[in-house]
């Protein structure tokens, strides 16, 4: 997965909401949907138009209710079923609140006010499960923690079919392909957004390859791939990235497991060529609830690297970050 250094696209997350309530009626009236959930007033009008929303635990009830998998959906988010989901349920105050804690990782509390403009007693009071916030919110508060809204909402609905999403889905499955396709396009992507690059009077070819340590050609094949995927304009003078947000690559098992090991292979390339860089290796046996913990751990430390990533400035250097946690053992047959 790679991280967009600037920040969350600006999605609408109440036309989401809106448009995600409007999908779950499917063919039914409005009347006779807002009847069907015990409403006597034309509650589905209201919140197709944004007049109210209901919360985030009667939202994934509702889902829940028309026959949907809220668990299937979440570690279909998720790649994996985290501890907190085999503990609670998703569709109560509590399972909202777990979830919110989760994605969080090592943000504070502070540090998310500033980012989504929530005081922070409703979001300790949301994150300890005191209070439910709306959908609207729910879906701001994944958007700032996890950057991975557009991923959210396709675990449950197809973003193609909602108006407000689709363009923004349509780049994000561009950018997939891409990082599938020509891996090192996205190294190029993030040296598009050095100071130093952008401080030169105008694009040089051949500039980046050199920064970066790769072939030139390389360089002029990844370009061309970003921008015909959509992910940099030419401005006449600089290639710029469009903002998109967080990649998950982890959609295609079998491509995700090439991608990270054409990753890898690049960090042992250069630790073999002497190059600066950190790497630090343990060899342990542990139980195996202290394994899990430990998965739980990194996973938590993935997202407080995001999150720093997506807020750094200026961009100096372009950086791999790759670790991995596995059990030593065989095959079984």
């Amino acid at each position: 997965m790679y991280t967009n250094r600037m920040g969350s696209s600006q999605l609408d997350v109440t036309a989401l909401a809106a448009e995600w309530l409007r999908a779950l009626r499917g063919r039914r009236s409005q009347v006779a949907f807002s009847r069907r959930l015990g409403y006597r007033s034309n509650i589905a009008y209201r919140w197709e138009s944004a007049r109210c929303f209901p919360t985030a635990s009667e939202t994934l009830r509702l889902v829940a209710a028309l026959g949907g998998d809220v668990r299937g959906s979440l570690v279909r988010f998720y790649r994996t079923e985290p501890a907190w989901l085999r503990e609670t349920d998703p569709c109560s105050i509590a399972g909202v609140a777990r979830l919110l804690a989760d994605l969080r990782g090592g943000v504070t509390t502070v540090e998310l006010a500033r980012r989504t403009g929530f005081s922070r007693f409703a979001i300790t009071r949301w994150q300890r499960g005191k209070a439910d916030p709306t959908l609207p919110q729910l879906l701001q508060l994944i958007e700032y923690t996890s950057r991975r809204l557009l991923d959210f909402m396709a675990s449950f609905v197809d973003p193609a079919t909602l108006p407000s999403a689709r363009s923004a889905w349509r780049l994000l499955e561009g950018a997939r392909r891409a990082a599938y396709d020509e891996p090192w396009s996205h190294a190029v992507l993030r040296g598009l957004e050095l100071a130093d690059y952008r401080a030169l009077p105008q694009h040089t070819p051949g500039w980046l390859a050199r920064r970066l340590g790769l072939d030139e050609a390389l360089e002029r094949t990844s370009l061309d791939v970003l921008e015909r995927s959509g992910q940099v304009r030419f401005t006449g003078s600089h290639y710029e990235p469009t903002e998109i947000q967080s990649v998950d690559t982890r959609s295609d098992p079998e491509r995700a497991r090439e991608l990270r090991a054409r990753w890898a292979d690049v960090g042992v390339s250069r630790l073999r060529s002497g190059a600066a860089g950190t790497l630090s290796y343990n060899l342990s046996t542990i139980s195996r609830a202290d394994y899990e913990r430990i998965e739980q751990l990194q996973r938590a430390h993935y997202r407080k690297l995001v999150n720093i990533i997506a807020e750094s400035e200026p961009g100096d250097c372009v950086v791999l970050y790759a670790a991995q946690l596995l059990e030593l053992r065989g095959v079984q047959r």
